[in-house]
C-alpha cells in the first residue's frame, strides 16, 4: 500500500531539521511533545480528528482541508484507531521531514559501516 502524504504538506518549509540542529535531540522531542500537546483532546489523551480540526491553526494549519488533516491521521496511524497517541505523531513528524530522514539515513549508515569495520 502506498503512502500518501496530504497534498497541502507540499507547502510547508520543513523546519524540524533546523530545530534539530539548533535544539539537539532531546529538546526537538520536547518541542514534539509540546505540538503533540497542543493538539491533543485533553479527555481522550490523543490527537483525534476533531482535536486536530479544531486546534490545527495554533500551528498554522488554519488552511488544510479535512480531507488533508484525515490523510495525516491515517498516515500516522499505526494501530488503526483513528487516533494519533504521542509516539505516532512524533514518528509521522520525522516521517513528514525528508532531509531529517535522509540525515537520519546517513548517521545509520555511518555506524553500521563502523560497526563492520570494528568486527575486522
Amino acid at each position: 500500500m502506498a503512502s500518501q502524504t496530504p497534498q497541502s504538506q507540499t507547502q510547508f518549509q520543513d523546519f524540524l531539521p533546523i530545530m534539530a540542529q539548533k535544539l539537539g535531540g532531546d529538546g526537538l522531542i520536547g518541542e514534539l511533545c509540546n505540538g503533540f500537546n497542543l493538539l491533543v483532546d485533553g479527555d481522550k489523551g490523543v490527537i483525534t480528528f476533531d482535536s486536530l480540526r479544531r486546534n490545527s491553526a495554533m500551528l498554522g494549519l488554519q488552511d488544510l482541508s479535512d480531507e488533508d488533516l484525515r490523510s495525516m491521521l491515517k498516515e500516522g496511524d499505526f494501530d488503526g484507531d483513528g487516533a494519533l497517541n504521542q509516539m505516532e505523531f512524533c514518528v509521522l513528524m520525522f516521517r513528514l521531514s525528508p532531509e531529517l530522514m535522509e540525515e537520519s539515513y546517513l548517521l545509520l549508515d555511518e555506524a553500521i559501516q563502523q560497526e563492520f569495520q570494528n568486527c575486522n
